[in-house]
């Protein structure tokens, strides 16, 4: 099974002595992300998110199914990654690694279970049709911290979206195009974003956004997934060198805080490109109805 190439040890003791002196080769202090650019598409729901060297193309799709027979009043909301060896040459065509069932486990986590969408919004008719929300991350480029950026490009590309209105008459369900009625937002409750850390000298030393350089050198990760309003979803300490409770502290303070920043980096992405994609001032005229 192919396998990343792993950093000679003259590279990580550049690295881990770089660190011991509170410097980061790229230059970036330890607590900052690489830059972040995110590109939204015509279409509603497709996001390219750069973060960095690493870039993750998501896309949210919808189509009308019946609801499971346990949630009859939820709609079907799932998460789906796609690593290919374009990415990176540990990644095989058809084989799942460890590293994407660890992205769509933690995703999974951060996004669907945490409630960031009203499962119960995309019900149309109780029990026979709901809607099936998918979000399908693509992985294009690897050079470390893919959760973040995967988080941060499902989150764009579901506030992005907008799915088709619709009519319920008895026990039709009427989905309108685009044309007969315009597209409406999801509900969304919260906005959930994953802040991941590298962790070195036993948790003394802790950097944010880690290359792939600096995640193959450090000791072990910390995950912190929280939103805006500095309620926490979730930690995940997977493997690694052990980590004591003022460390994991330290990480969700530190989560907290950077959760905001990308927040209103994603908020003021989404109004740039509204302002933009709004000619002749059409969102403006339709608010002004909406008001009247």
């Amino acid at each position: 099974m192919p396998r990343e190439a792993e950093p000679s040890n003259n590279e990580r003791a550049f690295i881990l002595e770089a660190l011991r002196q509170n410097t980061r080769f790229d230059g970036r202090a330890s607590d900052a992300f690489r830059d972040i650019d995110l590109t939204f598409g015509d279409v509603d729901g497709h996001v390219d998110v750069q973060l960095g060297n690493t870039k993750v193309l998501a896309r949210i799709s919808a189509s009308v199914t019946a609801p499971f027979p346990d949630r009859k009043f939820d709609g079907i909301f799932t998460i789906t990654t796609e690593l290919s060896p374009m990415a990176s040459p540990a990644f095989e065509v058809g084989r799942q690694t460890d590293t994407e069932t660890l992205l769509s486990r933690l995703l999974e986590v951060a996004l669907r279970r945490s409630s960031a969408i009203s499962t119960e919004s995309l019900c149309l008719l109780a029990g026979q049709k709901v809607w099936a929300l998918t979000a399908t991350c693509h992985v294009l480029s690897h050079d470390g911290n893919l959760l973040d950026a995967a988080c941060i490009a499902v989150l764009a590309a579901l506030q992005h979206y907008r799915i088709p209105d619709t009519t319920v008459k008895g026990e039709e369900v009427i989905v309108h195009s685009a044309g007969e009625r315009n597209p409406v937002p999801l509900a969304m409750l919260h906005h959930p974003l994953c802040v991941t850390m590298a962790l070195f000298e036993g948790g003394e030393k802790v950097i944010v956004d880690a290359t792939l350089r600096e995640q193959q050198c450090c000791e072990g990760d910390v995950v912190v997934t929280a939103n805006k309003h500095g309620e926490v979803v979730q930690i995940a300490k997977l493997g690694g060198a052990p980590a004591d409770a003022l460390v994991l502290l330290n990480c969700v303070d530190i989560a907290v805080a950077k959760v905001k920043e990308l927040d209103s980096i994603i908020t003021e992405a989404l109004e740039k490109h509204m302002r933009e994609r709004d000619v002749g001032g059409l969102m403006a005229e339709l608010r002004a109805e909406n008001e009247r």
